[in-house]
Order: structure tokens, then sequence, then C-alpha cells
């Protein structure tokens, strides 16, 4: 940011810069930037077609409030079905402060909700998980399939046939680098753009954020005065992605445009990867639910909490 600066779209004093881009724009072209980039996203990959319901998962951080009022403002124009879906782990005095962001980004958008927890679809809590785990597993790793498993039960509830999340161009990157780091082929393939159905209970999983940088999202977010909870989950210290997010963070400041530089890598990879081999989906033995593993993620990680259920 510089106040020096106009905006290049209008002479008004910037409050932003785009190092990778050259571009300064002001508070209402910088939020119209967001706009047009989310909508060339969804416009180049083909992420969205006509009649699609679509269900947003939404956590209450500032990526996915903002997914859901840009959303929110294209279904509008194109008359689509939209809905939240709100997972609760069960997290005392984080997911509390989140839901109540949710509920009043909601209430303004007009946007139906969908609350789940995992204590209803699971018979747990994340913490009585945690405390409970019978071996060495993050509590990332552990959370994570049990949140792919929720928001897909929240799609079929509202009958959504697209789930929508917000993982900007930082998470793409960063999960790249954890899935190399710990050899995890299958997982690099899932970041192509759209994930298709497989099943008719999946959903066509979306990323409409996947080009934009965290940062643009945060100050998009403060400039619409969205309600978001700024706080990590308390869980979050737990793996590498911090030390990735902070190398790539210093890439980026040594080298603006690296990071998507480094994204249409990625992309490239995880294509070549779907070309090699696809993904042989089946069913789990013991849910009956689509997988790649004779026994599926979220049954792998109850085992792990109930090893005797």
């Amino acid at each position: 940011m510089n106040e020096a600066r106009t905006c290049i779209k209008c002479e008004k004093p910037a409050i932003f810069h785009r190092r990778y881009s050259g571009e300064s724009l002001c508070s209402n072209h910088f939020k119209e930037s967001i706009l047009e980039k989310t909508k060339r996203t969804i416009a180049k990959y083909g992420l969205l077609g006509y009649g699609d319901r679509i269900a947003v998962g939404v956590s209450g951080g500032k990526d996915s409030t903002s997914l859901l009022k840009i959303l929110s403002g294209i279904c509008q124009e194109h008359h689509s079905e939209i809905h939240a879906i709100t997972v609760d782990e069960g997290i005392p005095g984080y997911r509390d402060e989140s839901l109540e962001y949710v509920h009043t980004v909601t209430e303004k958008l007009g946007v139906p909700l969908v609350v789940l927890s995992y204590q209803e679809l699971y018979g747990f809590t994340l913490e009585e998980a945690l405390a409970n785990r019978q071996m060495k597993i993050s509590s990332c790793a552990m959370c994570g399939p049990l949140r792919r498993r929720a928001l897909d039960i929240g799609a079929k509830k509202v009958n959504a046939n697209v789930v929508a999340t917000a993982h900007n161009l930082d998470d793409v990157l960063q999960t790249f680098y954890i899935n190399l780091l710990s050899g995890d082929v299958d997982r690099i393939r899932w970041l192509t753009p759209s994930q298709k159905s497989k099943s008719d209970f999946a959903t066509r999983r979306i990323k409409p954020f996947m080009e934009i940088y965290e940062d643009e999202i945060v100050l998009y977010a403060y400039l619409s005065d969205i309600p978001f909870q700024s706080i990590a989950c308390p869980h979050s210290h737990e793996g590498i992605r911090s030390e990735i997010r902070a190398w790539l963070n210093l890439m980026e400041s040594k080298h603006p445009g690296i990071k998507y530089s480094a994204f249409k890598t990625v992309l490239a990879i995880a294509d070549g990867l779907n070309l090699r081999k696809g993904k042989v989906v089946q069913t789990c033995r013991n849910c009956g639910m689509p997988s790649t593993s004779p026994l599926c993620n979220v049954c792998q990680t109850i085992q792990i909490v109930t090893p005797n259920r």
C-alpha cells in the first residue's frame, strides 16, 4: 500500500498495490477486481453451470464469508440456488464464536443456513476424538475427512450438486507442498480445479478463490465490512503448514508473482497425474460411501478414535 499512488481506474487515492501486476487500486476498484477474478476463475475452469445448486462451506472466517457474499451475488444474477453449510466440530470457545458470525452473515445476505455437528454425525466432538486417538495423527489430518464428509451430507440435505469451498491460492500451494513432502501423490491429484462427482451421493467440489492471494481476500473482507472470526483454530499449530506458509510469503516478498507461477505448475502436475492414472473409486466396506481405498478416510478416522466401536 502507498498513499502517494492513485488508482489506475479512476485516479482516486489507491489503498492497495499489487506488486506482481503493478496495479494500484482504490477501495471500490479493488473489491471489484476480486469479484472479477472470482468470475474469471469460475468461467476459466467451468466451475459452475446452468441449474447448479450450490452449497457453500462457511466456517465464519474471512475466506468463507467473503466467498458466500460473492457467490450469493452471482447466484442472484443467474437465479441459482445457494445455501450455506457450517460444520461445528465441537471446539470450545472457538467454534461457538464463529457460529455467531455465520448467523449474522447469512441473515444479512438472506442465505439459508444448515449447521451440522460432529456430535450428531459421528457421536463425538473433535476434542473428544483428539483425546481418544490411539495413534499419532495430527488434528488436521483427523478433522479434514470428517469435515469433507459433513459438507457432503449438508449438500445432500439441501439437494445441492456443488460444494464450494473458500480455499485460496495460498491454501492450494500449502496443501501441495504438504503432500509433496509426505509423498501423498493421490492428494496432489485432487488439486485439480473441479473434482467431478463419481456417485449419486458425492458432490462436485469447486474452489472459486483458488487463483486469489490470501492477503487480498483479507483486505476484501475488511473493505466489504464483512464480520468474520479473526482468531485461528487452536489446533492449527500442529503440522508443517504454518512453516510452509511463512516460507511462501518470504519467497513472494522477494519475488512478486512467484506464488501464482508455482500455482500454475501445481495445476499442470495435478492434471498430468490424473491423465496418467485416474483415481479408482470403490465402495467403503464399512459405510458404503465412495472411497479410493477399501476403508474410507472417515471410517479410518472413526476407527482410530473408537477402536472398540
